[in-house]
């Protein structure tokens, strides 16, 4: 399997997308094609030590900022490391594409080059989170900011269909992001889409769950529509890092403390882990004809690792022609 990266998306590239993608070939056995500017990965590589001697590199001159707007990525900045990794995805030259750079131009291209499942209205961005149980995925988390009802029933059967064919859930709770649980709270799109997913035999629907629910695990699958979405999952990594400052300020205040710390070093190192959102990888772009992962802006070369991990592991499942063969069942029932 060949995992096509974009070596200049992110805060951290291109040194910290290199050893991810070290790591990954040595830990999954995949193949490796980085694209971008070739001279500059080559020296990057060299300066750090780092053998890319099996990697193939695609080159490209230019890096897509995120300053560009994202509609670019489909004619003038399609020479950018990251529209030169889409094409290389749509000409099927890799089976999965990752960056970590711009949301929205990944959007565009995914959507536009790489196209869209048929019978899917609009891709949307699925990322896995950890709460106090098991991770859950929400989505859409930033793709799409409006939505009507359609976009977000198919969102549902999307991530219902991910939790149960890649993670391995077994008829994944579905629950509607909504500031009450009862059926009638919301806006009229909130209600209207309440009934149609009560309707959808083809998920298991718990009914509305309120923001301050979802990190206790009580959904596998939270849908939202892509504002509502993105507000929760950075208000969801800037409360956990907040309270992890505190908790070090508690611990950090007297020998006392320091010492007692000690006592619990071993399950606050679990702790951490379990709450790491770096060790579920990116979000994949569900509903695009081929798998397109987007990585954190911030990432480094862990969670670049488990992006690509992530990636093998939709790749492997087939979740592509599963939401095919899904949403062609759906037509034959109507």
């Amino acid at each position: 399997m060949k995992i096509i990266v974009d070596a200049f998306g992110g805060d951290n590239a291109p040194l910290e997308i290199i050893k991810g993608c070290i790591d990954a070939k040595n830990e999954l056995g995949v193949d490796i094609m980085l694209t971008g500017k070739k001279e500059d990965i080559e020296k990057c590589a060299k300066d750090n030590s780092l053998d890319i001697s099996s990697f193939e590199i695609k080159n490209a001159d230019t890096v897509f900022q995120m300053t560009d707007t994202p509609s670019e990525i489909v004619k003038s900045k399609r020479g950018t490391s990251l529209g030169v990794g889409i094409d290389a995805l749509a000409d099927g030259e890799g089976d999965a594409f990752v960056s970590a750079g711009s949301t929205g131009a990944l959007l565009v291209g995914g959507t536009l080059i790489a196209k869209r499942i048929k019978g899917i209205k609009r891709p949307a961005l699925a990322a896995v989170m950890p709460s106090n149980n098991n991770p859950f995925i929400l989505v859409d988390t930033g793709a799409n900011c409006e939505c009507n009802s359609e976009m977000l029933c198919q969102f549902a059967m999307l991530g219902s269909l991910y939790m149960e064919k890649i993670l391995g859930v077994n008829k994944p709770k579905v629950a509607l992001a909504n500031i009450g649980t009862e059926e009638t709270k919301g806006t009229p799109l909130a209600v209207e889409t309440y009934q149609k997913l009560k309707e959808m035999k083809n998920i298991n629907f718990i009914g509305n769950i309120e923001a301050r629910s979802i990190p206790f695990g009580e959904a596998d699958v939270i849908v939202a529509d892509g504002f509502s979405g993105n507000m929760i999952i950075k208000m969801y990594e800037g409360a956990a890092k907040a309270i992890s400052n505190q908790v070090k300020d508690v611990f950090k205040k007297n020998i006392f403390t320091k010492l007692a710390y000690l006592g619990v070093k071993s399950g606050m190192d679990d702790f951490k882990e379990r709450m790491n959102y770096k060790k579920y990888g990116g979000a994949p772009l569900v509903g695009v004809s081929k798998p397109v992962f987007k990585a954190h802006g911030s990432s480094d070369a862990y969670a670049i690792k488990n992006t690509i991990a992530q990636a093998v592991k939709y790749v492997d499942s087939g979740f592509i022609e599963i939401v095919e063969k899904s949403l062609k069942g759906n037509e034959n029932n109507e």
